[in-house]
């Protein structure tokens, strides 16, 4: 009898321990390096959403959760990397690979990680660029990483400095909100040279918000944002090694060493350099067609994590040195005062330091607060010719934040206050101009997620600035699912921002143009800050096609101008700035196709419409050199992996219409222009063979077609005369563009 009765107690007791471990979600929550190594992840916050129910893992990763039929989404959270959620109908055990991030408590729902993402949960219009997509092109630096991305436009800054300014909704990069993980970066006196500071192989990512931004990044945002994330030296491999050189004389080295001092602590050191000593002038007008140039940019990065008491820090340190010669060929800068060329230097100094602090509440795992704080120091002596521009910026920023909930985790806010003070000194020309501007602001941002139907934030900061004065910036963003696989969405904020017109337009001292400042008595060079208004409309559509996933989607945003500081090309013997009187507005509309057509073949395609009108003394008029039609393709196709090994081949074509010239009747007939720049097409190619995860190379060109301007330069045979000037640029000038290059790691 006994023994009947402990079998049966056994049997028992085993159909009760199938029940328990039925009734539970089991698994590993863990880091995937670039070694190929798997990280347990101890402490990482493992809850249902919208329930109380949650628990936390043991210091190899691994939980256990008790499973109910009420709750289907299992969201997983690691200070420091991306939160992710599952969608659980039954109990099961998983294995997740968590992503590095630098937002704590962002929710992200995806089935495969693409080189471009699209999102359609989050209630912002987000595009993520991965660092998959960057290696599609050269991408030196970050102005040259959007050539593969419709969302952004590059255009060409001036027939000499070599730089490209990038636009985004037909406004150009001073009216974009660009971040460096969250803190504002290029900004102030780096407005015109600071995305080529940003080396292309130390970006992790990209993410693209169109239209306004969120208030916790600030009011300047009026177009969109842009935040680059740069390689962690956690995750990023031990050592990696870039050469580059195309065959107008760029040569280019690029090398990451990371090492993990502790269990705790982690360090980088990011060595980018690059220099052109050919003197390349193809065109024939006596002009180089790119600057000679040096820069040594180092970056040293430490990165702490401690997953038991929450806490995650980063350091950034950075100083570079960048130096260019342009002008004529034969230029030599030691002779300029007893030189009849015309000539050119910018040299730049700048050191960047930042720390970011981050505490997630162990027990209570939607609850956050982080530090943020930045310091820098811009140094650029420059002159163009006779003209003369100098400028020293000194910034400070800081940001504090606190995240929780209301009620449950459909229901979040942020909170927090932010401190900024610029100090600015310039010399253009004879004159000298400096000024402080300081500014302290306090936001509060609500966010409703509801990932099956609808996504809310709503937000309002309140600012004191002691230019622009005292003033509330909303922001709001709806996402709505009203159909299977679609994304509709909508958005309205205020922007402001005090314009450096100088350091943002430094083509003009390139020129024999007089400048005019017509200000009004503000407290701004003699100008008012600009002021605008933008909202917009999305939809997102997922299909299947022949098994294949892709999307389609169309984006119309309208930002108008309250205020503006007006730049005035129109007279071709100077530039005038003043306070906008009248109408100023951009309309864009942009409607997109992406999909996998065959296995592993790609293509994306992309129209784009511009109607971008201010009022200029003359009268309101269509901007200049911003073409209305643009269209886009990209074509990627990779085979399949062999032994390790692969190839990967991609092309961009972008083909720009029609372009408005500024007028120059007042000009001799030899250097007058027409009214409009005939269209346009541009075509880039590269082609990668992987030999190893460890090994590849590359080999592309650019501008395959060598289309170039005629006429970059007017009056380029007196360049000392009144009718001088590059700024009138509508296309490339340099020809056809060959590269090559190798990529090397250690795992």
């Amino acid at each position: 009898m006994k023994k009947h009765f402990w079998l049966l107690a056994s049997l028992i007791v085993i159909k009760l321990s199938a029940y328990a471990q039925e009734d539970k979600v089991e698994g590993q929550i863990f880091e995937a390096t670039a070694a190929g190594e798997e990280l347990g992840l101890s402490g990482a916050n493992i809850y249902w959403l919208n329930s109380p129910i949650g628990t936390i893992t043991d210091e190899d990763g691994y939980f256990s959760i008790s499973f109910s039929n009420e709750y289907n989404k299992l969201v997983v959270s690691y200070i420091g990397f991306q939160t992710d959620t599952l969608f659980i109908d039954k109990p099961t055990k998983i294995k997740l690979a968590l992503k590095p991030a630098n937002q704590l408590d962002e929710v992200v729902v995806q089935d495969k990680r693409e080189s471009l993402e699209k999102s359609y949960f989050s209630a912002q219009n987000v595009v993520t660029v991965g660092s998959e997509e960057l290696l599609k092109a050269a991408c030196c630096n970050l102005s040259e990483s959007f050539e593969t991305n419709p969302s952004i436009d590059v255009n060409f800054n001036d027939a000499i400095t070599g730089t490209k300014q990038i636009e985004m909704l037909g406004l150009t990069s001073p009216y974009i909100l660009i971040t460096q993980e969250n803190i504002p970066m290029v900004r102030g006196a780096s407005q015109t040279f600071g995305l080529t500071f940003t080396p292309g192989t130390w970006v992790e990512s990209i993410q693209i918000t169109k239209g306004m931004g969120s208030v916790i990044n600030g009011y300047e945002s009026i177009s969109g944002q842009i935040n680059t994330e740069l390689v962690k030296p956690l995750t990023d491999v031990p050592l990696f090694v870039n050469l580059y050189g195309n065959r107008n004389g760029r040569l280019e080295l690029n090398t990451h060493y990371n090492t993990k001092l502790s269990k705790k602590w982690s360090t980088g050191l990011y060595l980018h350099t690059n220099r052109r000593d050919i003197e390349v002038d193809n065109n024939g007008d006596g002009f180089l067609d790119a600057p000679l140039a040096n820069q040594v940019n180092v970056m040293n990065r430490w990165q702490y994590q401690n997953p038991e008491t929450g806490w995650v820090s980063f350091l950034n340190l950075r100083y570079l040195t960048d130096s260019k010669q342009l002008g004529q060929e034969g230029f030599e800068p030691e002779n300029r005062a007893n030189s009849n060329l015309w000539g050119s230097e910018i040299d730049t100094k700048r050191f960047d330091s930042s720390v970011k602090l981050g505490y997630v509440f162990p027990n209570l795992p939607f609850q956050s607060f982080g530090f943020q704080a930045s310091y820098s120091i811009h140094d650029q002596e420059s002159y163009y010719g006779l003209n003369q521009y100098n400028i020293e910026h000194q910034s400070v920023y800081s940001n504090l934040l606190f995240n929780s909930i209301i009620g449950n985790t459909q229901h979040k806010f942020k909170t927090g206050l932010t401190l900024a003070i610029d100090d600015y000194n310039e010399l253009v020309n004879n004159v000298r101009y400096t000024r402080t501007d300081g500014s302290f602001g306090a936001f509060f941002e609500y966010a409703y997620t509801n990932l099956e139907k609808l996504s809310l934030t709503a937000g309002l900061r309140f600012d004191s600035h002691n230019r622009l004065g005292e003033f509330f910036t909303p922001r709001l963003h709806i996402r709505y699912t009203p159909w299977e696989r679609a994304s509709l969405r909508g958005s309205f904020g205020m922007g402001r921002r005090a314009a450096n017109f100088f350091a943002e337009n430094q083509r003009m001292f390139a020129s024999s143009r007089r400048i005019e400042l017509l200000g009004n008595g503000g407290s701004i060079y003699g100008f008012e800050p600009e002021k605008a208004t933008n909202f917009g409309l999305s939809l997102l559509q997922g299909f299947t096609l022949f098994n294949r996933q892709g999307d389609f989607s169309v984006d119309f945003y309208r930002t108008n101008f309250e205020n503006q500081i007006v730049v005035d090309w129109e007279n071709a013997e100077e530039v005038v700035f003043s306070n906008l009187e009248g109408e100023s507005y951009a309309n864009s509309l942009q409607i997109e196709l992406s999909h996998e057509l065959l296995e592993r073949f790609k293509v994306r395609t992309a129209y784009k419409f511009y109607d971008v009108k201010t009022t200029y003394q003359t009268g309101l008029l269509q901007k200049p050199l911003l073409a209305k039609n643009r269209f886009f393709t990209n074509l990627e196709y990779q085979t399949k992996i062999k032994n390790n090994s692969r190839w990967k081949f991609d092309y961009t074509m972008h083909a720009v219409g029609q372009q408005r010239l500024p007028n120059t009747e007042a000009n001799p007939a030899a250097t007058q222009l027409g009214e409009f720049a005939d269209a346009y097409v541009l075509m880039n190619s590269q082609v990668t063979r992987e030999f190893s995860p460890k090994f590849e190379m590359y080999v592309g060109g650019e501008n395959l077609t060598g289309f170039t301007q005629n006429m970059p330069i007017i009056g380029a045979n007196n360049p000392f005369g009144t009718n001088f000037d590059t700024t009138i640029v509508y296309g490339p000038i340099m020809g056809r563009m060959v590269y090559a290059g190798l990529r090397y790691k250690i795992l």
